[in-house]
């Protein structure tokens, strides 16, 4: 299977409300980076062990860690999870940002250094949502190799 297809295949084996959810979510995306890379992470090591959900990646940067290590890496990444949906916004040297900037104003959220967690689409303003991506774009595309 294509990346693609990978992509297709992970979203339509969710429940039907998440399913609908993500596929709005994977429209806006290739709406906010239409030439972007995809990435379809299935969550499983070099030992076919399952190590993380399975992420849909949107976008392309260079991550440089402390210890000088990089990492090529999607900007934005959708995950299901358990109870819902997990929005990775990598990059974003402050930590505080996110959760300070629009954390109150998104809604029914969890907001940490660089995912957004929701239940549902509708008990977040999808807006907000977009602006916090839209910002971890910009920031990871001025300064693509992180440093």
């Amino acid at each position: 299977m294509n990346v693609q297809e990978q992509i297709t295949a992970y979203i339509t084996s969710q429940p039907e409300l998440k399913r609908d959810d993500m596929q709005t979510l994977h429209t806006l995306m290739l709406q906010i980076l239409p030439a972007g890379k995809i990435w379809f992470d299935d969550g499983k090591n070099s030992e076919n062990k399952t190590v993380s959900n399975p992420t849909i990646g949107y976008g392309f940067f260079t991550m440089k860690y402390p210890n000088g290590r990089t990492r090529e890496i999607f900007q934005i990444g959708m995950s299901a999870n358990i109870t819902g949906i997990s929005i990775y916004i990598l990059g974003i040297r402050d930590k505080t940002y996110l959760a300070k900037t629009y954390g109150k104003e998104l809604g029914k959220a969890s907001v940490s250094g660089y995912c957004v967690k929701f239940n549902k689409l509708k008990d977040i303003d999808i807006n907000i949502l977009e602006a916090a991506i839209r910002y971890g774009i910009e920031a990871t595309s001025i300064n693509p190799h992180n440093t």
